[in-house]
């Protein structure tokens, strides 16, 4: 990672939490309804490993917007999408869950959990088909790991040979069941351990999954086959926004939002990259600019037709 790259990651995490705050207060004013999942906490992960991921193909989990900004997908068409508009990203059919756009070869999450992860397998054995060599990454939360396809995708995955990355955000909950009142083990990583190469990493530490993340997908350039990663983050809200988080102490969200991904990171951009803070500062004000812009387009954006409803119901030749 180079000092134009650790401002640019920097910068994205700081814009991801400024749009996930936006979105939830315009979420408890009625402007957004259906679900909405919040990233807070974990942007690390949700930044790092798309920036590091270059090229290929992209499955989300349903906790999303950040992945998606990342990608390359304007603010502004997320934001609209959310607020169910004709110009967000899926036309305001897909709402929070469903961002989409295969010109950034980012297919979004599903809103069955783990749903994406066969969806990732099939796209990766067309790549290898196609002779592509970039590969497809699936990110998937670690209560995805308990599903019977999970087991069956990296079974698949391993088999073939496929050019796929399986990405575990292990925030230590599936919705509000710990982890360890769902598996016997809290490194998911042990599950994929006999199928493929596998690494576990912080994923509250940009650079690491940053780091590790380029890493697997050399490995799967150069024809590896599969590659499992488990990265360790903490989600600083609620599973939604309609989650009052109760089942979580007050010591350990204090323990929680101690590890804060954006504070590390911008003690590296002092240490390692020389930052000023006037440069800091800079990148916060853009970042915070671009969410008021994209709430301002969400705002003033035209609701789709009646006739919307009737397109993308069958298959489109492309």
């Amino acid at each position: 990672m180079n000092k134009l790259e650790a401002e640019n990651i920097y910068f994205e995490m700081v814009r991801g939490r400024a749009f996930e705050y936006a979105a939830k207060e315009h979420y408890m004013q009625g402007d957004i309804s259906g679900f909405l999942h919040l990233d807070i906490g974990q942007e690390a992960l949700s930044v790092a490993a798309v920036k590091a991921f270059e090229k290929g193909d992209i499955f989300s989990t349903y906790r999303e917007h950040i992945m998606a900004m990342a990608r390359g997908i304007e603010p502004s068409a997320v934001m609209a999408e959310l607020f169910g508009k004709a110009s967000g990203v899926s036309g305001g059919k897909g709402g929070s869950m469903h961002l989409f756009e295969p010109s950034h070869f980012f297919y979004g999450g599903d809103a069955i959990v783990g749903g994406h992860i066969p969806n990732a397998v099939g796209c990766a054995y067309a790549r290898k088909l196609q002779g592509s060599e970039d590969g497809v990454m699936v990110i998937f939360g670690d209560g995805a790991t308990n599903g019977g396809a999970f087991f069956e995708s990296l079974n698949n995955a391993a088999t073939q040979k496929l050019p796929l990355l399986f990405l575990c955000e292990n925030n230590g909950y599936a919705i509000g069941t710990a982890i360890t009142r769902a598996a016997p083990f809290k490194e998911q990583v042990k599950k994929a351990e006999p199928y493929m190469l596998t690494y576990s990493v912080d994923g509250m530490d940009a650079e690491a999954v940053y780091n590790v993340v380029r890493e697997a997908q050399t490995k799967i350039q150069e024809g590896h086959g599969p590659i499992f990663i488990e990265a360790f983050t903490c989600r600083f809200e609620g599973h939604s926004v309609s989650d009052s988080n109760a089942y979580r102490s007050a010591q350990e969200m204090e323990h929680c939002k101690a590890k804060d991904p954006i504070e590390h990171f911008k003690a590296v951009l002092r240490e390692k990259y020389l930052l000023s803070d006037a440069d800091i500062s800079t990148l916060e004000e853009k970042a915070q600019k671009e969410v008021d812009d994209a709430v301002t387009f969400a705002k003033a954006a035209a609701e789709p037709e009646v006739d919307a409803l009737f397109e993308h119901v069958f298959a489109e030749e492309v």
